[in-house]
């Protein structure tokens, strides 16, 4: 591991824990982006081909990513919204379709099916906080129910579900199972075809540490055609390149949810970050990261006063650890760390880390110490 640690060389005292949000890039990403730009002065699109063959080697990074069968399957999108917003205006919705949801989702993840309230849509939110989140979410897709859309990683407190359950669960009901997966790809290994889902998203600048503006669409081949296309341009075409051709028809692939130009930018940094990601394995990154979050969990346990609003079963642990500090207001605590260079965030009911797998034992060993010193003041 040790290998890696100088693809991150972060500022003098920099505590980074907040990965989950916004991640620092390695130093091959900053090193590909220097030379696309670079290339951008000196040669203009000269070798534009050389750029069409970096972007199809980032999807068949994807695709081994997502374990998706086939780079067809994937699709480059700005963001995890605009690939919920596919899904959630592609579908023929009738009205008293009912869509089943958790009641912890990051904005995103809800806002997009409430928006189709005027459809006559309904959302039903289910609570994750019994002793069985998986047997309840599988329970509220009675017979009016079309879609069971939920976050791998509850982006507030961590918490994992079992994808794999819940996938045979949708299958079994003839529910369309979409997965937002930003806050587990590029931490945890994933794995579409087991989890048998029908669409998966996410962004490239959390886990996988790439930039902003460039996320991957897993959409499943047999129910592409489902999807009423809202975007239109000559790069979703068939026949692409084609430009003299009048007849046309919407690509086989998932290239289909890509109307224009690619950000080939993006393309080039996230590229690297994921060459990074294979280097190690996802395997690897899983296991060094889960040693992080039980170092975290451990030492806020051993502090007075704290109080741990993640997961104490390993199972359920994604890269998040959420955390409130008694008589000590969480934007307090959070200002009193930014002040001492903990990089973190406030979401949900606490304060909130999520190290990575190359974040090292003293950035945690001291960050502890801080909270320690918040804790007893």
């Amino acid at each position: 591991m040790s290998m890696f640690l100088d693809e991150f060389e972060q500022a003098p005292g920099l505590r980074y824990l907040n990965h989950a949000a916004v991640a620092p890039w390695p130093r091959r990403a900053s090193q590909a982006v220097a030379r696309f730009a670079n290339e951008n002065v000196w040669l203009g699109a000269r070798d534009y081909p050389h750029w069409m063959a970096m972007e199809q080697r980032l999807r068949e990074r994807l695709m081994r990513l997502t374990n998706a069968p086939s780079t067809d399957d994937i699709a480059l999108v700005k963001n995890t919204s605009e690939a919920l917003s596919f899904v959630a205006f592609g579908i023929d919705w009738q009205a008293g379709d009912r869509i089943v949801i958790s009641d912890e989702e990051f904005p995103s993840n809800r806002i997009v099916w409430e928006a189709l309230a005027d459809r006559g849509v309904e959302v039903i939110q289910v609570s994750l906080k019994g002793q069985d989140p998986e047997a309840d979410l599988l329970g509220a897709c009675g017979p009016r129910v079309r879609l069971l859309a939920i976050s791998a990683v509850q982006f507030a407190s961590g918490l994992r579900l079992d994808l794999v359950r819940l996938g045979l669960g949708c299958r079994e009901r003839n529910v369309l199972f979409c997965i937002d997966a930003i806050q587990q790809l590029g931490a945890l290994p994933f794995d579409a075809q087991a989890y048998q889902c029908d669409f998966a998203m996410a962004d490239g600048h959390k886990w996988m540490l790439g930039p902003e503006g460039l996320g991957v669409f897993y959409c499943r081949a047999e129910v592409r055609p489902q999807l009423k296309l809202s975007e239109y341009g000559w790069h979703m075409l068939e026949h692409m390149g084609d430009y003299t051709r009048t007849e046309w028809e919407p690509a086989r692939s998932a290239r289909r949810f890509e109307c224009g130009s690619p950000n080939m930018l993006g393309a080039a940094a996230l590229d690297a970050s994921l060459s990074l990601l294979e280097e190690v394995g996802m395997e690897q990154v899983s296991a060094l990261l889960a040693e992080r979050v039980q170092w975290l969990y451990e030492g806020l346990a051993a502090i007075p006063g704290i109080q741990l609003h993640s997961p104490e079963d390993p199972q359920r642990r994604s890269g998040i650890v959420s955390f409130s500090i008694a008589g000590v207001d969480n934007a307090q605590a959070y200002n009193l760390l930014k002040e001492q260079q903990v990089i973190c965030i406030t979401r949900g009911p606490g304060v909130r880390f999520s190290p990575h797998f190359y974040t090292p034992r003293q950035v945690i060993d001291e960050t502890l110490a801080i909270v320690r010193q918040i804790a007893e003041r």
